[in-house]
């Protein structure tokens, strides 16, 4: 797995749109979000689709073609910086193959960040654009607005990358399923998303000589189970480097979530940190996908080998 493109890092007056490529954003979280961004002195700007609701299926934010022309027009735009996603939800598979990717490729390198079901478009822009992306808060996220270590580790990484090239585990996580060392390129989201990401057009091939995240809500241990089974059935897993796992808020007890891990991660023979603080938790860390780093389970750290932008 070879590192990917660095976008540039944010300046302040920065201009940077914000989209919703899944479910819909309750104005007054995007609203906050916004005030956030205005806080460090970026210039925001809500795509057309972001206020909206999709007539008929009210867990999507607009129709696929609005979603995806809001995304590219966005990512289009020579005077934005930055694309960000205002929520996950549910909907980015949906509108991930109506995008121009030799249009986007020709706009040029810049940030992009979300999480969650998000997932989807990180692994689209990692294999069809080649960027380093960010898997960090939401604007209108209840995490970002209401944690600051989550609205302050993003901001670091999006304008002083080099002051978080080591990632620490948070509190009270850090600790080892399994303990070692381990190099490689960042890749991953949201597990869910990547077991059912399998076999498209626009995921990761797998994880071969990566240092693979994962996380997600909501799911109870069998279901984790499935999808860890999944990608490892389909031989996904073959090779990976190296696996940090973070939050796995309203899973179940960690003590049932861990003997899972254990079980289908175990036998990899690779390093495995758990409870590292990124995804759906509390004070979310941003992690940036597609950097060379070092992964030292047993310390809770990820040294990045680069500043995650440019």
């Amino acid at each position: 797995m070879k590192p990917l493109v660095r976008p540039p890092r944010l300046a302040p007056g920065a201009r940077v749109a914000v989209v919703a490529p899944s479910g819909p954003v309750p104005e007054e979280r995007l609203q906050a979000g916004l005030d956030i961004l205005r806080g460090w002195d970026l210039d925001p700007v809500v795509a057309p689709h972001v206020p909206g609701r999709h007539g008929t299926l009210g867990y999507l934010s607009a129709t696929d073609g609005q979603r995806a022309a809001d995304l590219q027009d966005a990512w289009c735009d020579p005077s934005v910086s930055a694309v960000l996603c205002a929520r996950g939800g549910y909907g980015a598979q949906r509108m991930v193959d109506l995008l121009d990717w030799d249009a986007m490729r020709a706009a040029g390198p810049k940030v992009f960040a979300g999480f969650s079901d998000i997932t989807v478009l990180h692994q689209a822009f990692a294999t069809r654009l080649g960027l380093v992306t960010l898997y960090g808060p939401a604007v209108a996220g209840v995490d970002f607005l209401k944690q600051a270590r989550a609205q302050e580790h993003l901001r670091a990484t999006l304008f002083a990358p080099e002051a978080v090239r080591t990632l620490t585990a948070v509190p009270p996580g850090g600790g080892a399923l399994v303990p070692g060392r381990a190099r490689g390129v960042t890749l991953g989201g949201c597990l869910s998303l990547l077991a059912s990401d399998l076999g498209t057009p626009h995921a990761h091939a797998g994880a071969r000589g990566g240092l693979l995240l994962m996380e997600d809500v909501g799911e109870s241990p069998y279901r984790l189970d499935r999808y860890l089974t999944q990608l490892l059935r389909a031989g996904w897993l073959d090779g990976v480097a190296g696996i940090l796992l973070g939050s796995w808020a309203a899973c179940g007890p960690y003590e049932d979530l861990r003997a899972v891990f254990a079980d289908r991660l175990g036998g990899l023979g690779v390093p495995v940190a758990e409870e590292f603080g990124f995804g759906h938790g509390d004070g979310a860390l941003t992690m940036p996908f597609g950097v060379p780093a070092e992964l030292d389970a047993k310390a809770g750290t990820l040294t990045l080998d680069e500043p995650a932008l440019d």
